[in-house]
């Protein structure tokens, strides 16, 4: 229970802080009271403090329910208090808000609360999501209801799970308050309720031990250490490193017998030279740190680095310290001054100088907030919503690729590379990265991710500082083999598990090897991909440099890996689908009452050619998907069939008014079509507006089934594909419009004076399509001539079927759209159009015979009149005059 954390550092807003960067957050939500809901509220904060006008600001509550705004406040003409607060709540509220609402306006979830700036585009009340002009979000949601807020999240805070509300957690009310993490980073926890006041946010308890405070004068570590034990240890040494030569300059051993603060004296006599400098906590003897000592290789407890005023540590010290971390850095006004280094940042974590703040003594109590805003950092200030198609998360972080060994001496291009298979900037609290020794069979070096994101495609890289990831190691950190790489989900270090291989969290792993060194890695090959032989890095695969990438969806699953080559932070270098490779028929479609027995989906391609990475998504018109991942190979016959037939290649989900079918290929392991996919082929069906919006934007075939048929067929036009309804055909020809079953039209039709018609073969084709319901398109009336003249249209040549049975409903459309359609009107026969025609030529020649006419007396006028000018000779004075100025050349 948070409320009886007591002693713990209480995390509060400062009132006036100079250096934030100011901007509008929301700062707490309590949207569940006990009994009537009557104190329920929503705290904004200006990070600067001080009383602003909120002009242009609108809060919009969402309902997870239909995902649409069910309340929306707009806030101009408002300002915050004289300490940067603004609460919008219910009447009966106390202190009471600037904006009240009536009891159990605030919905409890799975529930969205979203604020957003002055150029936003306006969400009404009804509205769907919108991240266009969002600046902050919190989502939420119940126990009862997980996963019920995903889509929420997917828009208004990419990458991040819903926050789980429990109203169990205190013992009256409770609130979810904004607290600072580390770094730029935020976090929303559980907490008492504070409307218009600071967020007390307590820490949490860390396994074992962290330092709280460190004294500093003139920049260096004086006098005092705080260490804060959390469970009694034995005998621990605190080891004062200095940064520009990687050496110990000093260590002493301290007693953590008791729970509680610990002040461990250093002597500032041995650090008076410093310039930049570490601390780190080990459980070992203070005889293993002797004076002038290297790094050790044990992992610190704890640690805290301190960047010099004229270097930066080196990447080896960090990465052995505190990796993937940053050192601490200050003004330089402040080395001189005496200070305190503080642990502000409710991090759950150690080894992160991230959550330390610098204070004046007397200021020790107060921790203030970072001065970075939270959504510069959450990513979720977007010009756009996303499209909802690309919602579906498959599982969890993947190894995508590695390069553990490149050319030279140096090694400075290795890289891990993570992705997740939602292809979205994706939140990597909790997951871990460990490196093992295939010698000893034990972990070399663990990263903790937690507070990272991946890029907005899902990608997250470890690595040289070469290829610049997001988290740097040293150069030749990874060990070239026999060794392993694997990532964990887990809240506490995974070698604490006290395994030299972890098993609890695992979530995907590879163990790879150099060429001749297969030896020494059956253990991790047991423990991590038992029954497989090590991945080989092939380095004589490619003239340059080479990497192990994911091309198969399968986890723990060396078969699913290529030698390729790099590519940190893009698309693995993987085969690509087979040209021409498609949907060809999809069956069993017309109607919501098909039998599931009948759906099947056919693809077409080259025979024998490879499905591996591809993804067949069957979406209800509903909007309920189902992903289906390929296996095999295109067959001898050029077919490969979906369904649940005995003839199918492999079996279909069940599928209620099948809506839309999607071809995608997406090698890494998603399950189904992400951000990051390659679309094939999508074929949509269904006018269902749930439909609509994953769709969005998407390059698609759109065609409507038909009663009387059950089957939508790929044919040939021009060059280009085309859809034809017609009668099943699984593992057959296609049945398409042919000349065997055609017709002859010879009609003349004149629309209605408010019907505004587009004289194309396409039009025609949907306005007859419309009145028949027949099946036909424009694959119908490719020997139809269509001419529009004078406001009518002639239609006149053969009209395509498939069938006998189709001609005689296409014929008797065609009368009937004649005698009887609603917006057309016949207009006599197609002879008309002949005599029009002709009238229309004898018109069109006259008209260029009386423009011959003109132009003949034109010229004529213009000749006589400059004759009559200039037609005389000029008399001998004009002739001599104009001798001098224009004097002849012989």
């Amino acid at each position: 229970m948070l409320s009886q954390q007591t002693g713990l550092l209480c995390v509060r807003l400062a009132y006036a802080l100079a250096t934030v960067r100011a901007c509008l957050i929301i700062s707490e939500v309590n949207s569940d009271n006990p009994s009537l809901d009557t104190r329920e509220f929503v705290e904004l904060y200006w990070l600067h403090g001080g009383s602003v006008p909120l002009d242009g600001y609108a809060l919009v509550f969402y309902n997870g329910n239909g995902n649409t705004a069910y309340r929306v406040v707009h806030l101009s003409g408002y300002r915050t208090d004289e300490r940067g607060f603004f609460v919008v709540g219910s009447a009966e509220l106390q202190p009471p808000p600037a904006v009240p609402l009536p009891p159990n306006s605030v919905q409890n979830g799975p529930d969205a609360i979203a604020l957003y700036g002055p150029a936003w585009n306006t969400v009404t009340e009804g509205a769907g999501l919108s991240a266009v002009g969002l600046l902050d979000a919190i989502v939420y949601t119940s126990r009862k209801a997980i996963g019920s807020a995903d889509d929420l999240a997917r828009v208004l805070t990419p990458g991040a799970i819903p926050y789980l509300e429990d109203d169990q957690a205190l013992i009256n009310d409770e609130s979810i308050e904004r607290c600072w993490l580390s770094g730029s980073l935020y976090t929303f926890q559980t907490g008492i309720p504070t409307p218009g006041k600071a967020n007390e946010c307590l820490s949490p308890w860390p396994s074992s031990l962290w330092i709280e405070r460190i004294l500093v004068a003139g920049a260096r570590p004086t006098g005092m250490v705080e260490v804060r034990v959390f469970r009694k240890m034995e005998t621990m040494t605190l080891v004062v490193y200095d940064t520009q030569t990687d050496t110990v300059r000093t260590s002493m051993e301290f007693q953590a017998n008791k729970r509680g603060i610990i002040s461990v004296n250093i002597s500032a006599t041995a650090l008076s030279d410093l310039d930049g400098w570490a601390l780190a906590i080990f459980e070992q003897q203070v005889t293993d740190f002797p004076q002038g000592g290297p790094l050790s290789e044990v992992q610190p407890i704890d640690a805290f680095v301190w960047s010099g005023r004229t270097g930066v540590p080196s990447a080896n010290l960090t990465e052995s310290l505190i990796p993937g971390r940053k050192p601490f850095r200050v003004d330089s006004r402040h080395y001189e001054d005496d200070a305190y280094v503080t642990r502000c940042g409710v991090a759950h974590w150690t080894r992160d100088p991230g959550t330390f703040q610098l204070q004046r003594p007397g200021e020790s109590s107060r921790c203030t907030w970072h001065n970075t805003c939270p959504y510069d950092i959450a990513g979720v200030n977007t010009t756009e919503t996303p499209d909802l198609l690309w919602f579906e998360i498959a599982g969890d972080f993947l190894l995508s690729e590695v390069n553990a060994d490149t050319p030279g001496s140096a090694e400075d291009q290795e890289f891990v590379e993570l992705w997740h298979p939602s292809g979205i900037r994706t939140s990597l609290n909790d997951i871990w990265l460990l490196l093992f020794n295939g010698n000893n069979g034990k972990v070399y070096r663990e990263l903790e991710l937690h507070g990272y994101y991946t890029d907005q495609h899902g990608y997250f890289l470890i690595g040289s500082h070469k290829v610049k990831p997001h988290i740097a190691l040293p150069a030749n950190t990874i060990q070239n083999g026999p060794d392993a790489i694997a990532i964990y989900r887990s809240l506490t270090p995974p070698s604490s598990e006290g395994t030299d291989v972890p098993r609890n969290g695992l979530l995907d792993a590879v163990v790879y090897r150099a060429r001749g060194s297969d030896k020494d890695s059956a253990e991790l090959i047991k423990n991590l991909t038992p029954g497989q032989l090590p991945l080989l890095e092939d380095s004589a695969a490619f003239p340059g440099d080479e990497s192990l990438s994911r091309c198969g969806p399968k986890r723990f699953d060396h078969n699913s890996f290529r030698v390729a080559s790099p590519t940190p932070m893009m698309k693995n270098d993987c085969p690509r689908p087979a040209e021409g490779l498609v949907i060809n028929e999809v069956g069993g479609v017309s109607g919501a009452e098909t039998s599931q027995q009948g759906v099947f989906v056919e693809l077409i391609g080259p025979p024998l050619a490879a499905l591996q990475g591809l993804v067949v998504m069957l979406f209800g018109s509903g909007g309920v998907t189902n992903a289906v991942q390929l296996t095999g190979a295109i067959g001898a016959d050029g077919f490969y069939l979906l369904g649940n037939q005995s003839r199918a290649d492999q079996s279909l989900p069940a599928v209620d008014a099948l809506g839309a079918v999607l071809l995608c290929f997406e090698p890494l392991g998603a399950g189904v079509c992400g951000r990051n996919s390659e679309i094939q082929d999508v074929l949509v069906f269904s006018e269902a507006q749930s439909l609509h919006p994953i769709f969005h934007g998407t390059m698609q075939q759109h065609i409507h089934p038909v009663a009387s048929f059950d089957s939508f067929s790929r044919c040939a036009m021009k060059g280009s594909a085309i859809w034809a309804t017609s009668h099943t055909t699984p593992r057959l020809q296609n049945l398409c419009p042919s000349p065997s079953f055609s017709s002859y039209v010879d009609l003349c039709l004149q629309p209605e004076r408010n019907m505004h018609f587009n004289c194309t073969l396409e039009k025609f084709a949907d306005l007859l399509e419309l009145s028949c319901n027949c099946g036909v398109s424009i694959s119908h009336f490719k020997g139809v001539n269509l001419t529009c003249l004078s406001g009518r249209l002639y239609v006149q040549g053969q009209v395509l079927a498939v069938s006998n049975q189709q001609r005689a409903i296409v014929a008797q459309a065609l009368q009937s759209t004649a005698a009887h359609s609603t917006h057309m009107h016949s207009c006599s026969t197609s002879k008309e159009l002949l005599l029009n025609k002709d009238s229309s030529l004898g018109l069109q020649v006259g008209l260029v015979l009386a423009v011959v006419l003109l132009a003949i007396l034109g010229g004529s006028i213009f000749f006589y009149l400059y004759k009559k000018k200039y037609g005389h000779p000029q008399d001998y004075y004009s002739m001599e005059l104009n001798e001098n100025e224009s004097p002849m050349e012989l």
